[in-house]
């Protein structure tokens, strides 16, 4: 009896088959744009270097991310889940306002979260990248504080207004500058090192607490409560 024939696969669907997603690959450009971004700035980086790092064609890149500019939005979309994370930490740390402490948890939930990114071997180029290009008032990074980091922002200011209502919110805006300020500088330095004279570590997770501690006095200082208003004492009575 006759052996039926295997028939070869067409060329359409060679080409397909070719063509069809590794998500093997596509992680490893992610993972290659997000270390050199980080290390060299987006302007610093080539699409061929990328591709390089990767270990993939150059064409894959743009097949997979497109332009550079929208794989630089990739790497920042595919960290969306700590920013869930983190407003999660915010909803429990602002359950109640009045409670004095209060405001110290709302930092730790803004701070916390990305100090043990930055310690960690996965997250330690995203931190980087973050400290880094955030800071710069570039197209590409206005588009990514736009659609990751304002809405996040915009949901701190407004719990930290609740914790400290007698500022006005335009004011606690001021304060969570200036608090994302000293946060991102924190993940990108080293010449505390150099300062210290060896004796500090950049990036150590046990400086988070004093990070805290100086964000929360900032604010305390930067939107101080008015002073108690004091009733005007009663006039003493004559003796009769």
């Amino acid at each position: 009896m006759p052996t039926a024939r295997k028939t070869a696969p067409s060329t359409a669907a060679r080409r397909k088959s070719d063509a069809a997603p590794r998500p093997d690959r596509q992680q490893a450009i992610l993972l290659a744009a997000e270390k050199l971004f980080a290390q060299r700035g987006y302007h610093g980086v080539t699409i061929r270097q990328i591709a390089e790092e990767a270990g993939v064609p150059l064409a894959l890149v743009a097949y997979y991310y497109g332009p550079k500019q929208d794989l630089f939005h990739a790497v920042f979309a595919s960290w969306g889940h700590t920013i869930e994370e983190r407003l999660s930490a915010l909803d429990v740390a602002a359950q109640n306002p009045a409670d004095p402490q209060t405001l110290t948890r709302i930092v730790e939930a803004f701070v916390d979260p990305v100090i043990r990114m930055r310690s960690s071997p996965e997250g330690q180029f995203y931190a980087q990248l973050v400290g880094r290009e955030l800071a710069y008032n570039s197209e590409e990074a206005e588009r990514v504080l736009h659609d990751f980091f304002d809405p996040l922002a915009h949901r701190f200011i407004d719990a930290i207004h609740t914790a400290l209502p007698h500022s006005t919110r335009a004011d606690v805006a001021w304060g969570y500058q200036f608090a994302l300020g000293a946060l991102l500088h924190h993940l990108v330095d080293n010449r505390v090192e150099r300062l210290s004279h060896h004796q500090n570590r950049a990036n150590d997770p046990a400086a988070a607490e004093r990070l805290v501690r100086f964000i929360v006095g900032g604010l305390r200082a930067a939107l101080p409560a008015p002073p108690p208003t004091r009733s005007p004492s009663t006039p003493k009575r004559r003796p009769t």
